[in-house]
This record gives C-alpha cells, structure tokens and sequence, in this order.
C-alpha cells in the first residue's frame, strides 16, 4: 500500500475536476503517437486531455473508487451526449436538466459506478464538476467569505479581458486591499485547507507558510496571466467556466477524445500496485510518459526517491514523467546516486511551464526525461 494510502480517506471524491493545468502537462510530456502514458485518474479530465495527443493507450490509475466513478462518469458522457450537453453536466454551463442528461449516460456505466451516482441526485445536479471535498471548499470561500472582501462587479471586473499593465493596475488598485490579505491568510491556512479542502494528512511533509506561498502564485495568475484565458480561476471565482475551458472541455478536443476512448484503462491501484503488476520493466509494459500530478509531496523524502527510481525503470529511455509540487518540494535535489543517472531534469522546460501554469497553486513543476 502507498504511503498516502494509509493516512487520507480515499472513500469520497475528493476533486470532481482536474485542478492541474492539461495545457502545460502535454507541453511537458511531449506524448508522441503511438505512446503508452500512465496517468492518475483523479476525475479524468488529464487523462482524457492526453488522447488528444494520439497515444496508443493511457492507463488511469487512482487508489480511490470514488474519483474512478467520476472517470466513468465523464466516458459515458463523451459517449452519448453532445459537446454543450456535457458542458451542462459537468456545471461549465447552467443548466435545470443535468437530471435527465445523466439519465442518458446511465447505460453505459458499469453496476459500481451507476450505484455509486444513483445515490447522489443532488450532486448531479448541481453539476458533477462540483462534487468534490475541494470544490466544497472553493464554494464556501466564494459564497460565504469573498463577498465581505469584493461585491460581484469587482469579481467579473476581475475577469474582464485586459492587458498585462492593466491587470497589475486593478490588482494594486482594486483588489489587493488589507481584507484580501487577511481573508487569504485564514481560509488558506494549513488548518483551514486540511480540514476543509484537502486532508490533513496531505500536510504532513509541508513545511513554512502555506498561505504566504499561495497568494504569491495567486497574485502572478491575476497579474502575469489573463484570468479571462483561466477556466480555473473562473471556476473558483464563479463555479462555471466563463470564458475559458479546460482542455479537455474545449469543443475542438471533443470528437477526438470521443473517437479515442477506448484506448483509455481505468486502473483501480496505486502506482507502486501498478507497477507491480505491469513488469515494471523496459519490455512490452514500458511506460513512454507519466502524469504523476503532486503524488510525492503526500510521502516522506525516501519514498519519493525510491517510487522515482522504480518508475524511471519502467519508461522507455526518452520518455518523460511530469509532475507538481504544491506545498511540499519533491524535486530531482539530493537524489540518491543509484537514481540519479537514470533521470535528467528539464529544468529550463520545466520552469517556463510553471510560469504559464494557469493552475496557479502549485509551486514547482517538474519535467524529467529517462535516460539510456
């Protein structure tokens, strides 16, 4: 059993949408035709992003049922329903009928996952992008605590399309104010995040300031992007998608990844289960790219060092594993010397992604290429 494993409760959803930015992850991966990838399911919207790229197959893998029901949920979706209609269902768009559109792509949902979403009406509802425990906790921040802070002009004002000298401007001259600091540094709190966005135990290796390092990043998404182009800050500040979607979600990605879902595997592991039963060797199951999301910052040191050495021994030389650190640093630094020569980080790739990461959160991004 991983580390993480045996300290958060994987029985809930915890993220009913993928909150890492696909547009940097295929930059990253540089996925070739014809690929293997692996790819943590979460709620699937990554790893349905990465058919875009034509690989030969994507294999999902989550620990939790609960996030691989939300990856069948959106397969049958891309199945049955129509772009807008799947916009509807996840909550991109409003909607009064996700009822009867879930009620389309029940059939094609296996006995598990069918049960598992007969049982929650009311998040469908709502829209299944917004179901998780972290999506709960953006609702809360932007229904209870952001209204005392800015009224609803500001926030669209906010996401008004604008130039980069201009979006500095408002930020110093309308948004940053003594409220917003203060607001960010208790809601974004270690103890407020742990209890009511992620798990507590997802803190556990974290260590100085959680809030200082988030506003920062936050401050870069309102200022050097353009919250106009960023469907997560949209989500966060709106719960739709406004003006910007996903990439996964994008209408000229959706007959692709429709036409291509079945090369995708949906694994119910961890990566170590994974790789036990996959070879873990450079033969026939050898991986060319890996979507590892922020996986090693929920385990010590030593166990990143030693998942990192298995997995560069099950991708092909020239292949790429991608992934992000948000508050804990899981980086290539002090790699111990049996792991090191099998690995080289893409370091200048690596930080021009996360300067253009929309998925503004995360602190580092790391790409890493197999060697020979």
């Amino acid at each position: 059993m991983t580390e993480a494993a045996r300290h958060v409760d994987f029985s809930i959803i915890r993220y009913a949408q993928c909150w890492e930015d696909a547009d940097v992850l295929l930059d990253g991966l540089d996925i070739q035709r014809g690929d293997v990838c692996a790819s943590i399911a979460s709620a699937g919207d990554n790893a349905l992003a990465m058919l875009t790229r034509d690989p030969a197959r994507v294999v999902a893998i989550d620990l939790n049922p609960a996030q691989l029901a939300c990856v069948a949920l959106r397969v049958a979706a891309y199945r049955v329903l129509e772009h807008g209609e799947l916009l509807e269902l996840v909550g991109s768009k409003a909607s009064d009928r996700r009822a009867s559109l879930y009620a389309r792509c029940r059939h094609e949902l296996a006995d598990d996952a069918r049960a598992f979403w007969d049982a929650r009406g009311d998040q469908i509802a709502r829209g299944i992008g917004a179901a998780g425990k972290f999506e709960r906790y953006f609702r809360l921040f932007r229904r209870r605590l952001l209204p005392l802070v800015h009224g609803r002009r500001t926030v669209d004002a906010l996401l008004e399309p604008r130039g980069e000298a201009e979006r500095h401007a408002f930020y110093r001259d309308r948004w940053d104010t003594w409220r917003w600091r203060l607001l960010f540094r208790v809601f974004f709190s270690r103890f407020v995040m742990g209890r009511a966005g992620r798990d507590p135990a997802m803190f556990k290796y974290v260590e100085g300031t959680v809030a200082q390092r988030i506003l920062a990043r936050t401050k870069h998404a309102l200022t050097r992007l353009a919250p106009a182009d960023n469907p997560y800050l949209q989500w966060i500040l709106t719960e739709r998608h406004t003006t910007a979607l996903p990439l996964a979600l994008r209408p000229e990605h959706f007959e692709t990844i429709r036409d291509r879902l079945d090369r995708l595997e949906v694994r119910c592991a961890s990566v170590e289960d994974y790789l036990d039963n996959s070879g873990g060797d450079a033969g026939g199951d050898a991986v060319d790219r890996w979507n590892l999301s922020d996986i090693f910052e929920y385990m010590s040191a030593d166990a990143y060092h030693a998942l990192v050495g298995r997995i560069a021994s099950a991708t092909r030389p020239g292949g790429r594993l991608f992934y992000w650190n948000m508050l804990a640093s899981r980086s290539p630094d002090g790699r111990p010397a049996d792991v090191a020569p099998r690995l080289r980080h893409l370091e200048d790739l690596s930080r021009d992604l996360l300067e253009r990461d929309k998925a503004f959160f995360y602190s580092r991004v790391v790409v890493e290429e197999a060697c020979a």
